[in-house]
């Protein structure tokens, strides 16, 4: 491959990764990954070149990136487990942003997360700053995307949302549920992603599609879209937290954490910009209502398993 003619997109065969890269591919770009699951089925037919992170050895790191002029990174890890942990994620972050910069990368295109904060007492949002501000230090050439929620075919959230409301007869809100959520259709934001791996304006972006819902309002929302309108009811937090560890023992997943209730509630996934993404989640929702929920998906079961392909909802 010509020097400065590659881009990398981390986890290219994941969720987000797999839109940026196929749009690269569309627009005819040389397109690598990098990624922990080396193994995973190649869902580009064998166009993309695979290699894995090496954060142990930034050397090989660093070689790997020898040639690329845009580096899409959507690399994190949700909530701290057994097997991750956001401090190690940071950690790894820093070591390719490092990397980056002694192989000579022209660009980075980084996913952040709205609102997030050096003081922030929650340790994902603190982390994401933290990233954003040695992405800021690193003198490199950057385009920090900042998305809510995204859905799509391969979505988490909003699946296993309508999963419940399917399962259950009622559905619960922590507290009044009128904290609020700007969803993104993981295409849009493959879209900037790349519109900003062609520029070389240092700017920050928040990556948030044209509906705003309360947490109630989506629940009721997608509820009427899959013919499962159900009674939403209030529920303190913490009582929340324990039905979704329950849920989630009974799933073998993390539903949700402590953090992301918190986050939630702050309404740290609402930002007052105009939107960036164009696709409704309702339009989507309405043409994805015969399959929307009706396997849960589950998030540990991804990273166990490093091999399958992500299923579509």
């Amino acid at each position: 491959m010509t020097k400065k003619n590659i881009q990398v997109v981390t986890g290219a065969f994941g969720y987000s990764g797999q839109y940026i890269a196929r749009r690269l591919l569309e627009r005819g770009e040389r397109v690598m990954t990098l990624t922990n699951s080396v193994d995973r089925e190649n869902l580009f037919n064998g166009r993309i070149p695979v290699h894995p992170f090496n954060f142990d050895n930034p050397a090989k790191l660093t070689e790997a990136l020898q040639g690329v002029s845009v580096l899409y990174n959507t690399y994190w890890v949700r909530f701290n487990h057994k097997q991750f942990k956001h401090a190690d994620a940071v950690q790894n972050t820093l070591t390719l942003f490092a990397a980056a910069k002694a192989a000579g990368v022209e660009r980075v295109v980084h996913v952040s997360i709205t609102n997030p904060a050096l003081d922030s007492p929650l340790e994902y949002f603190q982390g994401k700053a933290v990233l954003e501000q040695a992405l800021l230090d690193s003198g490199l050439s950057y385009a920090i995307l900042r998305p809510t929620v995204l859905f799509g075919k391969e979505d988490i959230l909003i699946n296993n949302i309508t999963w419940m409301l399917r399962k259950f007869p009622v559905f619960g809100v922590f507290g009044d549920g009128q904290y609020r959520l700007q969803p993104i259709y993981v295409d849009d934001l493959a879209q900037i992603a790349v519109e900003q791996g062609r520029s070389r304006e240092n700017i920050i972006l928040n990556a948030i599609g044209p509906e705003t819902f309360t947490y109630r309002e989506l629940a009721q929302t997608l509820g009427e879209i899959i013919g499962k309108k159900r009674p939403i009811v209030s529920i303190p937090p913490t009582l929340g937290y324990w039905a979704g560890k329950v849920m989630g023992w009974l799933v073998n997943d993390v539903i949700i954490t402590r953090e992301e209730i918190e986050g939630l509630m702050a309404d740290l996934l609402y930002v007052d910009t105009p939107p960036t993404g164009q696709t409704r989640l309702t339009e989507w929702a309405h043409g994805h209502a015969d399959s929307l929920g009706r396997q849960y998906t589950s998030e540990l079961a991804r990273r166990r398993d490093r091999q399958m392909a992500y299923a579509s909802n």
